[in-house]
């Protein structure tokens, strides 16, 4: 069966070749090495409060702004991509960060760190996550799930090596020149690759796509779902719903190398921390798409954030440096699936025609849970003098997410459509 429009190419005859698992793994790496810009601030967040003595909130800012920076930077570069294919992007992006490491390595103040984290680093790195993303899932049909899983893991990837790494070079050298190094590595990696992705993404057919995705996966076709809300009630409830998991899920992730360095612990076993939380998310992310196909968005995503919240509860009574270890590898291994599930949910319950726009808004708005949740735990640290209070928040926020799923779950039906259709 054709299922491209002739005219379009040889790139047309390599969906699913040896060239798109190839793409796939210059993907991976591209986001990789663009994810230094969503973590690297977590690590020098105890050495740029103490360098610029300001409290644990104001320290939390550059993160927040780099989250902000990510979500605009998904939906601005997003829009490019679909316009110029993913090279120029990335090439372009790869300077933005190189020069935005640089120039917060040369910052005299909190707010000029912040500013260059917000609109250089954060927008920069977007375009190794979403934009990569949406452009990896043209070069795939049978395998689009698993491809667009090992896509998205790559900032995962990234999470648990780049930690280790910058680090390392922190204790010998400071923070300063560790930013510095990792500006000029992404231009001198990032660019290069890039320009392995220059062949064009193939041009699909709509209506024989859809039947060939029909003819190889009869149980997603099979899988449409309907609740008794409209889209816009079902969108503000997800909207809410992804704040809420991803404040509860920034807590661990942003302020585990300050809280270790609260504990005593020092701030290298919390970047070990943080790289084993992330190694799990990239075994829960890759996994989630798995038990997805066979149990659906909804509960996938509900399964992720209740054994999310388990592993919060588990930072409450415990805070050995063993215990801690074996808790944040807990909790990467149960919250790793939880955002993409939202992608899922949306093509589960709402026509194909708006899905794009539909997934955009919420990975926009996990990223808004995951900044606010950056900066109010800090916020509730500097206000009680420990990090209990905040966890507990986090716990809370968790419980609200799962509320919304639960609704969403027992609400929900199958769509029942004419055997022709």
């Amino acid at each position: 069966m054709t299922v491209f429009r002739t005219g379009v190419g040889d790139s047309a005859a390599l969906i699913d070749s040896p060239y798109a698992w190839g793409r796939l793994a210059v993907s991976m790496l591209l986001g990789t090495l663009g994810s230094v810009g969503f973590w690297g601030v977590v690590v020098v967040l105890p050495a740029v409060q103490a360098e610029f003595s300001v409290d644990r909130a104001d320290a939390s800012i550059p993160y927040t702004l780099t989250m902000a920076g990510f979500a605009a930077g998904n939906v601005l570069i997003g829009r490019y991509v679909d316009r110029v294919g993913i090279v120029l992007p990335i090439v372009v992006t790869a300077f933005g960060l190189g020069l935005g490491f640089v120039g917060a390595a040369y910052s005299g103040a909190l707010w000029q760190f912040a500013l260059m984290q917000g609109v250089l680093i954060g927008v920069g790195t977007a375009a190794t996550f979403g934009p990569l993303i949406a452009d990896v899932s043209h070069w795939f049909r049978r395998r689009r799930g698993f491809a667009v899983a090992i896509a998205a893991s790559g900032n995962y990837v990234g999470g648990a090596i780049w930690p280790l790494a910058m680090q390392a070079l922190m204790d010998s050298s400071g923070w300063r020149t560790t930013y510095i190094v990792v500006g000029f590595v992404c231009i001198a990696c990032m660019v290069p690759l890039a320009l392995a992705l220059k062949r064009p993404a193939p041009k699909e057919d709509p209506e024989t796509t859809a039947a060939a995705l029909a003819a190889h996966a009869p149980r997603a076709a099979a899988g449409a779902r309907t609740v008794p809300f409209s889209n816009r009630t079902l969108m503000l409830l997800l909207s809410i719903a992804g704040i809420a998991c991803c404040v509860a899920m920034s807590m661990p992730q942003v302020h585990i190398v300050a809280y270790c360095r609260d504990l005593g612990y020092g701030v290298a076993r919390g970047a070990d921390m943080l790289a084993l939380m992330l190694a799990g998310g990239v075994v829960s992310r890759i996994a989630s798409g798995f038990v997805a196909d066979h149990i659906g968005g909804v509960k996938t995503l509900l399964l992720g954030s209740v054994l999310q919240g388990l592993a919060l509860l588990f930072y409450l009574p415990f805070d050995g440096l063993m215990s801690l270890y074996v808790i944040s590898l807990m909790f990467g291994l149960a919250q790793g699936g939880i955002v993409p599930s939202y992608a899922i949910i949306v093509r589960e319950y709402m026509p194909a025609r708006i899905a794009a726009e539909r997934v955009g808004v919420l990975i926009m708005m996990t990223l808004v849970g995951m900044a606010f949740g950056g900066w109010v735990s800090g916020w509730i640290y500097d206000v009680t003098g420990s990090y209990f209070a905040a966890f507990l928040n986090g716990i809370g926020w968790n419980v609200l997410n799962v509320s919304i799923m639960s609704l969403i779950l027992f609400r929900s039906r199958d769509r029942r459509t004419p055997q022709a259709a």
